[in-house]
């Protein structure tokens, strides 16, 4: 009986924390292909909760990948300006707007801005963060301690690489850029 009871607390426990896991696991849908990213709620609690907040109402949807640096990230987020398909998209804009509710404050933390960390847009503010993030190609061991690290890319990354680079001479500027076709908690 008590061997019964051991395996059933296990199973128990067992289920809880895949559905904690869970809970934390976001799909980007992008033209190549799917990305997983795991978020980290006990590091960044208020940004995983916009990002999750703004994700699953479909305000990330068809939102542009406005500025695209090689060899250092991907930045979208923009749901103002850059959502190409409402009224309000303006490419030349894009990168300037945010969401309706208001800026974040920083949660930086120790953790690295490594190849696939998810982190924060913000302004010169370090409490200015809203709703634009990036992706890094690489390891940024500058902007460590400096925006706020909220996910990591756990399965995809293929496909974030494969994001349509943008002029080098501009910032990272995307003309025709590539943009989000989803993001949902899994």
């Amino acid at each position: 009986m008590k061997n019964i009871f051991v395996k059933l607390f296990v199973l128990f426990f067992l289920l809880i924390n895949q559905s904690i896991a869970e809970e934390n696991i976001m799909i980007l849908k992008l033209k190549d292909g799917d990305v997983k990213i795991e978020l980290f709620p006990d590091v960044a609690p208020n940004h995983v909760k916009r990002i999750k907040e703004l994700a699953d109402s479909g305000k990330y949807d068809g939102v542009v990948f406005h500025r695209v640096i090689d060899g250092f990230m991907a930045q979208t987020g923009d749901v103002q300006f850059g959502n190409s398909s409402n009224d309000n998209f303006d490419l030349r804009r894009a990168g300037m707007g945010g969401s309706d509710l208001p800026d974040l404050g920083q949660e930086f933390s120790s953790l690295p801005h490594e190849r696939g960390t998810l982190s924060m847009a913000r302004a010169q503010d370090p409490n200015s963060a809203n709703s634009q993030f990036f992706i890094c190609f690489k390891p940024a061991p500058f902007l460590d301690r400096q925006y706020t690290v909220f996910g990591k890319v756990i399965e995809g990354m293929e496909h974030v690489d494969s994001i349509k680079r943008g002029d080098s001479n501009n910032n990272g500027a995307v003309d025709d850029p590539d943009k989000i076709i989803s993001f949902k908690s899994l």
